[in-house]
């Protein structure tokens, strides 16, 4: 099985990929984010830890269209297939629309929509070649409820929220399973910040596990979402 994961060098990207790593079906991994320096630590690091598996890395920044064509056409020179693509890359901006800086919409729909939307579409005829292809797309509560000071990134999420709809009934004729994935608060470097005890919040490795085992499930059943949020309710 080839896996292909988007921010992946560090939080919820990193943990989906080392819960396909562990789980024993894997090939190949490749991961992609913009550090390139921490993408290469990262990769490393899972190399060493899980001897089975051939880890790749491609740096691109997703935000930009071309980008995703060329990560795409690099990835079609290693691969005949991809199995399963997990549209983790993303970013949090808070404001309002009435006082965020100019140009934070166009940052939010790039980073968190278009990056996914370009790469879906670039990566269609790999995903074909799949007999069990997966399509994941991480969204968030924010695109179910919006939240005071969310702003464009809320925004965004809800763009997201309705591009793996419309993802899951175009692709369902071809077999090709998409998930929408909703996480609430989830303790990455972002969060870390706030003080709050790490025990108040979701953790990498649970949205790492829902995908593996979401993946794992027969060729009939598709998860369309998962909702997820801290056992005390959103922070």
């Amino acid at each position: 099985m080839n896996v292909i994961v988007s921010g992946a060098s560090r939080g919820i990207g990193n943990a989906v990929a080392r819960a396909f790593a562990a789980d024993g079906r894997c090939k190949n991994i490749l991961l992609t984010a913009r550090n390139a320096a921490l993408l290469a630590s990262e990769t490393a690091a899972l190399q060493e830890q899980y001897a089975t598996v051939r880890f790749h890395y491609l740096v691109a920044d997703l935000s930009a269209p071309e980008s995703c064509k060329r990560l795409a056409d690099d990835v079609s020179q290693r691969f005949d297939v991809v199995d399963v693509l997990v549209n983790n890359a993303g970013s949090f901006l808070p404001g309002s629309v009435e006082t965020e800086e100019e140009g934070t919409l166009e940052t939010m729909m790039q980073t968190n929509v278009y990056s996914a939307y370009y790469l879906v579409r670039h990566l269609l005829p790999l995903l074909k070649n799949s007999k069990a292809a997966h399509v994941f797309n991480m969204c968030s509560v924010a695109s179910l409820k919006a939240y005071a000071n969310g702003g464009s990134y809320s925004i965004s999420k809800f763009a997201l929220a309705g591009f793996s709809k419309n993802l899951r009934e175009e692709l369902m004729p071809h077999g090709i399973k998409v998930t929408a994935v909703y996480p609430g608060a989830v303790y990455t470097d972002s969060w870390k910040p706030s003080g709050l005890p790490k025990e108040r919040f979701i953790l990498p490795e649970d949205i790492g596990a829902l995908i593996a085992c979401s993946s794992r499930l027969s060729a009939a059943a598709c998860v369309e979402e998962i909702v997820i949020r801290p056992l005390s309710g959103d922070v």
